[in-house]
């Protein structure tokens, strides 16, 4: 069995389906934190409807099941145990922990449960970071985009990566830095929690098609890429079965090309139908007030004078 973060000198069982569904590591720490937040999560809902107030069932499946439930995955399976070993593993850890993850948390609307369920000095102290000038700063949607698409530029092309291979504790933080930047890209963009940074509807669709070809010509950079990245790491294993290091590195990029494609259509057909509901929500108000001022002017005309 493999350590959570193997190395070179560890005994390298090769990469299967069989081990994709068994090679299970649970790292402690990393555990206790996703139960930790999945918890306070479900505690809220549970007081939330104690005092009779409606909670959808869909945010909870979205924060808990597929948000927290994705960290898992990428973090304590096989992608965890392997993801040391092959950058392709690494690659889909990445995309399910920078896109998938805090995009599902986005959907369970995690501020909102906060704010209606916490005590009021807490609650205080949350609308005080919300209104902050970091906080208005970060979740700028230009800041989170740029964050998002030049951050695993620096990460690939620089020596970066290569020391989170080296070290337990930055692997573990650069866990926190996929989750980290992709919360402040989507949430702002997605508009569910009253975080700040959030913009009109044809400037949100345009930055996340933005996304889409920066996630192309990385992935296509890596896939015909003739160097290894942090090569001394992968070729110290020695590794006698397949793929080879380059081939690896070639199925990596085809998988950052590829995922960050799908998630980025997906969530610019989510942006557009709530564009849509938006606007048949205004227009419905709009034929409302008309028809107000139509009654009021109707029985204007009808009172004696």
């Amino acid at each position: 069995m493999l350590p959570l973060h193997a190395g070179p000198g560890d005994r390298i069982e090769p990469f299967s389906a069989v081990r994709l569904l068994t090679a299970w590591t649970f790292e402690p720490v990393l555990l206790s934190v996703i139960v930790v937040v999945g918890a306070l999560y479900l505690y809220g809902v549970h007081r939330l409807k104690a005092r009779g107030d409606k909670w959808s069932k869909g945010r909870t499946f979205s924060f808990v099941g597929l948000g927290l439930g994705s960290a898992v995955i990428a973090t304590q399976s096989a992608l965890g145990t392997y993801d040391t070993v092959l950058i392709s593993v690494h690659m889909a850890q990445h995309m399910i922990l920078s896109m998938l993850t805090p995009l599902a948390m986005a959907l369970g609307a995690p501020v909102t449960l906060a704010l209606r369920t916490l005590p009021q000095r807490p609650r205080g102290w949350l609308l005080s970071v919300l209104h902050s000038h970091v906080a208005k700063v970060l979740c700028f949607p230009l800041v989170g985009f740029v964050l998002f698409v030049l951050s695993p530029w620096a990460l690939y092309f620089s020596g970066w990566y290569d020391a989170t291979l080296r070290s337990t504790g930055l692997h573990d933080l650069l866990h926190v830095h996929f989750i980290v930047v992709g919360s402040l890209f989507f949430w702002p963009l997605l508009g569910l929690d009253p975080v700040p940074g959030r913009v009109i509807y044809p400037f949100r669709l345009l930055l996340t098609f933005l996304t889409l070809p920066f996630h192309a010509f990385l992935g296509i950079t890596i896939m015909s890429a003739n160097k290894l990245i942090a090569e001394d790491w992968y070729t110290s294993f020695g590794r006698s079965w397949p793929p080879s290091p380059l081939r690896d590195q070639y199925i990596a990029g085809g998988l950052l090309w590829g995922s960050g494609d799908i998630v980025g259509l997906v969530f610019f057909g989510v942006l557009f139908v709530q564009w849509v509901r938006q606007s048949q929500r205004e227009a419905k108000r709009e034929d409302r007030r008309l028809d107000r001022l139509e009654e009021q002017a109707r029985r204007a005309d009808q009172a004696p004078r």
